[in-house]
């Protein structure tokens, strides 16, 4: 699970503080797929960043699966990332000197985690990459080195797994696909996750739509209320 308890950000701007993220209550249960909507600036990586443990909030508390982060010094919270979270993001970020496998078996290896090269050639099965192992970034579509960069963030088993406009960079048909990968191991892996996106149509295959707007959350809605939520922007 995921709690939230008054988590805020804020930079300093001429002088003056920049409130990024207003004060926020937030609880997500384990194994929910939550979307995070809202416009340009309006806190939606920042709080994924904050939720990784890459940002250190300006206050509040976050505590993820009974661990509570502000506590954690740097060591700890990378420590904490690689058995915890797994990271998707809109620009792959996959290593270009590591062939596909090689990339799936970075954490397994930094974890010291055994029978990294098994897990990495079944999960590149998973993402239908099996043929794929051996080629490097380069050498692969957008839409292959998203399915790398997936198969590579669930490599752990991670209790809660972060997409930050994980279809961004990829046209509509791929980016499809790759909702729909995620969906499948997301409940084959019975991970929490968390996508933060700009696309109703993505945010609609969610069981929870959050949207934030200047920092602050506006709606917080079940699946259910997502309809409206797609009526309310069509119109």
């Amino acid at each position: 699970m995921i709690e939230l308890k008054q988590l805020s950000r804020q930079v300093p701007m001429g002088g003056h503080p920049l409130v990024i993220l207003h004060p926020l209550d937030l609880y997500i249960p384990r194994g929910q797929f939550v979307a995070v909507m809202g416009p340009s600036g309006s806190g939606k990586s920042t709080l994924l960043g904050l939720l990784a443990g890459l940002d250190r909030p300006s206050g509040g508390e976050i505590t993820i699966n009974g661990e509570t982060l502000g506590g954690m010094n740097e060591d700890q919270l990378a420590r904490f990332r690689g058995r915890t979270i797994g990271f998707v993001f809109q620009s792959f970020q996959l290593i270009p000197t590591l062939t596909a496998l090689e990339n799936v078996m970075v954490p397994l290896e930094i974890q010291g985690i055994p029978g990294a090269a098994g897990r990495g050639a079944e999960l590149l099965a998973q993402v239908g990459l099996e043929l794929r192992g051996r080629h490097y970034p380069a050498q692969l579509s957008g839409g292959e080195q998203q399915r790398v960069a997936i198969a590579r963030a669930f490599a752990c088993r991670p209790a809660v797994l972060l997409a930050d406009e994980p279809t961004g960079n990829l046209d509509s048909v791929t980016g499809a696909r790759i909702l729909d990968l995620l969906k499948a191991l997301h409940r084959e892996e019975g991970s929490t996750l968390v996508l933060v996106t700009h696309d109703v149509e993505i945010a609609r295959a969610a069981e929870r739509i959050i949207q934030l707007k200047d920092g602050r959350v506006v709606e917080d809605r079940s699946v259910a209320g997502a309809n409206a939520l797609q009526r309310g922007v069509a119109g």
